[in-house]
């Protein structure tokens, strides 16, 4: 079957589907046994850097739960890790930046990506591709205000205060530092589908953190800008935040195709949010899937009802899977979501 009369991408379009599409952020990861024994002693970003590794762990879900979509086997920092930004991903704690981005000097260090920095990428996508057949694979890109708050905390951060601290108290820094950053996610993004990807998905996980009205002016041009430079390339673009239930409608403005809603705000809250001609994607709390399974089966019948006021939906969870959960788990929320 052709990739695009997927059932995933009839929902990402808002078209009739046979069923609802579902798979799940993180589906490729810690909660499969699989994957601990291929990444038993290979470091993340050696782990993004090696293509047989690469389409080894994005295959492991598909073959195990027979999802509707594999999502590429990276992580948001690798695109900054190619132009030469001193990083590391550390067991247990995330992304953690040498030299934090505070001034124009740092900012001036990143620069556009180009496909010859992330081969592994392109090598990987054309072989998973021809491995996945008629499903479809996502590619995706952490979002620049994500990654600006990585850069400038220097790791992962709570309240995010030295991001706030620049964008309100120097916002010209900001404006540049989001500049050069929306550019390189841009690169990113679309050498992921030139290599073959079906669809994009932008994570701007730290979002969540920003009221509307700063969103409106200090974010949204970026993410507007992302958008509109995909729109040649007619693929289903997805944007996803955390703790964005205010920002639903802002996320929907932004350009994206499907938005993807957490646990937070109900489905058919959120399609009045995000308002019409967009799909939805989500939003089982995947904190549920840690009780018994009458538990989530109830959850999820409720998801798959609420969603079903949406013009278009995809059945996810509000964030990614946790590490601790059982993957029979996964398996049987599969098998139900295809089966309603």
């Amino acid at each position: 079957m052709n990739p695009a009369e997927s059932a995933f991408l009839r929902a990402c379009r808002r078209e009739p589907v046979p069923h609802t599409p579902v798979w799940f952020m993180r589906q490729a990861g810690r909660s499969l046994p699989e994957y601990r024994a291929v990444r038993a002693d290979v470091p993340m970003l050696t782990a993004c850097a090696v293509p047989d590794l690469i389409v080894e762990i994005t295959m492991q879900p598909v073959r195990r739960y027979g999802v509707d979509a594999a999502i590429f086997f990276s992580d948001i920092v690798v695109p900054l890790k190619a132009i030469g930004i001193d990083l590391d991903i550390k067991p247990g704690v995330g992304p953690v930046i040498a030299a934090p981005i505070r001034d124009a000097a740092g900012v001036a260090t990143l620069r556009p990506i180009e496909p010859d920095d992330v081969p592994y990428v392109t090598e990987a996508i054309r072989a998973l591709v021809g491995e996945l057949g008629g499903t479809p694979l996502i590619g995706f890109a952490g979002a620049p205000f994500t990654l600006a708050s990585y850069l400038i905390e220097g790791g992962p951060s709570k309240n995010h205060d030295r991001t706030k601290a620049m964008m309100y108290g120097e916002p010209a820094l900001w404006h540049a530092l989001m500049d050069r950053l929306t550019g390189i996610v841009i690169g990113h993004l679309r050498l992921q589908v030139e290599a073959g990807a079906s669809a994009l998905q932008l994570f701007d996980s730290w979002v969540g953190a920003v009221a509307p009205d700063d969103y409106r002016e200090f974010v949204l041009p970026y993410t507007s800008r992302i958008f509109a430079a995909l729109d040649d390339l007619s693929v289903p673009r997805i944007h996803f935040g955390v703790g964005t239930g205010e920002l639903l409608g802002l996320l929907g403005e932004a350009g994206a195709d499907v938005v993807g809603v957490d646990w937070r705000v109900p489905l058919d809250e959120a399609a009045v949010r995000v308002g019409p001609g967009k799909a939805l994607q989500g939003n089982l709390d995947p904190a549920i899937l840690l009780a018994p399974f009458d538990v989530v089966e109830q959850r999820a019948r409720d998801v798959l009802a609420r969603g079903a006021k949406a013009e278009g939906h995809i059945f996810n969870l509000g964030h990614g899977v946790l590490p601790g959960t059982d993957p029979d788990q996964l398996a049987r929320l599969t098998d139900l979501v295809h089966e309603h």
